[in-house]
């Protein structure tokens, strides 16, 4: 089993102009965990998403991985799983080539576990259909092995049972919590309250704009 990850969030602000969406949030993520960030489009959460993730840099606080403050003593955490927004494919290329490309970088992901993590999700892996003409669910399922395969530290997923069907999310949520086992930490972000509910282990509600009493939210 992994040795388990901290991720501290130290009063992280985020403001553009005279917008803020994140005031003072403080919160620590635990390896074997899988949290929740609930609240509708524009509230905030992808923006954190972003933060955590190391794509946007915070207007004040601190991100610390394993102790290692982020955007200061590293650019990137190293093994993180990610998908925000639309996934990034090749579009000429089929779901599995996609896979294995990304896989060959780290070379820790084999073909025989990206065909199993395909077929779990009613994705055939000798396919010939190029990503160009996969319809939005398999594109989101694509995105989402990308971000899993590898069996990362962290996880971060937004939205990412946008555009699947009942039975696939069941499957997910059963290797979400798989994942759990093996110490990743799992940030998951919705707005579907009632789903995340019943899967995480702690929620954050977006906007979230400070505490009076500066505690952890």
């Amino acid at each position: 089993m992994n040795e388990q990850s901290i991720i501290e969030v130290i009063n992280v602000s985020k403001s553009f102009k005279y917008d803020t969406i994140i005031k003072n949030l403080s919160f620590s993520f635990y390896g074997g965990n899988i949290y929740g960030l609930v609240g509708g489009n524009g509230s905030g959460k992808t923006v954190f998403m972003k933060i955590l993730s190391g794509f946007l840099k915070p207007t004040s606080g601190v991100v610390k991985y394993n102790g290692q403050e982020l955007y200061s003593q590293i650019e990137f955490p190293s093994s993180m799983g990610i998908l925000i927004e639309n996934p990034a494919m090749l579009d000429y290329l089929t779901g599995f080539e996609n896979l294995k490309m990304l896989a060959s970088i780290n070379k820790s992901v084999d073909d025989d576990e990206i065909k199993k993590l395909m077929r779990m999700l009613d994705l055939d892996p000798d396919s010939k259909k190029t990503v160009e003409k996969y319809s939005l669910g398999m594109k989101q399922k694509i995105g989402i092995i990308q971000a899993i395969m590898e069996k990362p530290q962290v996880i971060i997923l937004d939205e990412p049972t946008n555009s699947l069907d009942k039975k696939s999310i069941k499957i997910l949520i059963d290797y979400f919590k798989l994942l759990k086992s093996n110490n990743s930490i799992i940030i998951i972000s919705s707005h579907q309250s009632r789903e995340i509910a019943t899967l995480c282990d702690e929620v954050i509600q977006f906007p979230f704009l400070g505490n009076d009493d500066d505690e952890n939210s």
